[in-house]
């Protein structure tokens, strides 16, 4: 054994004895953010989304969403209401989004930070990749019940450019993510709640809130109300496609 295995050998036995905690180097914040992303999300699947703007005097604006995901960057959004923007489909790949709608006939490109129903979300919220994606971890600090990770933008297309994460040591899913710009200041935080068994081995989170400090008195919210497997051919993620994603439903 070398004297620096030695060394380590040592003080992870005086740690047991002494019923100290791990150090902090001993802790894995890469690994913890891969099990959070397979935990949040299967690599192919279906789902039905409810979101849900409110404004400061409590009214609402609900849509319905069926969204497919493929891989760590592959998503399709589609409209099924409200009325005025059904069949809308968007499409994301890694950093790059667009837009269809029916009556235009042809894709537009659309930015992260934008945001296509309002509300606090953006579209890089709605049509979230997994967060091992676009992000490094810089560090990670234990607590007794969660590993508090602090995450770095890999680029400056990402919406955002340092998150802190606080992720449940039971579950290793996330409880609440707070996004920063890279001047330091708070644009939101996410919350994630409702931990449901959606079958097929599927256990996830069912609700994800956000508020902002930018947006004092406003809130969104997403409820999936269905996830499921699901494999899909390369094809729907492509831009000829978003005009015929309603045909998965079928």
């Amino acid at each position: 054994m070398s004297r620096r295995s030695c060394r380590t050998f040592i003080t992870a036995v005086l740690c047991l004895l002494l019923g100290a905690a791990a150090p902090a180097w001993a802790i894995d914040g890469t690994e913890i953010l891969r099990q959070v992303d397979h935990n949040l999300e299967p690599q192919s699947y279906e789902q039905y989304r409810k979101l849900t703007n409110i404004e400061p005097d409590g009214s609402r604006k609900e849509y319905l969403l069926y969204m497919v995901k493929k891989g760590r960057d592959r998503i399709v959004a589609l409209f099924l209401s409200p009325a005025s923007d059904k069949g809308r489909a968007t499409l994301r790949l890694g950093e790059n989004m667009w837009l269809y709608i029916p009556n235009v006939g042809r894709p537009i490109r659309i930015t992260s930070l934008q945001s296509v129903v309002g509300g606090v979300f953006n579209n890089a919220d709605i049509l979230r990749v997994d967060y091992s994606a676009e992000y490094n971890v810089a560090s990670v600090k234990e607590q007794p019940d969660a590993y508090i990770l602090s995450l770095k933008a890999k680029s400056n297309e990402v919406a955002y450019d340092r998150l802190r994460m606080t992720v449940s040591k039971k579950t290793l899913l996330p409880r609440t993510v707070e996004a920063y710009a890279a001047s330091g200041l708070l644009i939101k935080t996410l919350h994630y709640s409702g931990v449901k068994d959606f079958g097929g081995g599927i256990v996830r989170p069912s609700i994800l809130e956000t508020d902002s400090p930018l947006y004092k008195g406003y809130k969104s919210v997403m409820v999936d109300v269905q996830v499921r497997k699901r494999a899909f051919p390369d094809e729907v993620f492509t831009l000829n496609y978003l005009s015929r994603v309603q045909d998965l439903r079928r």
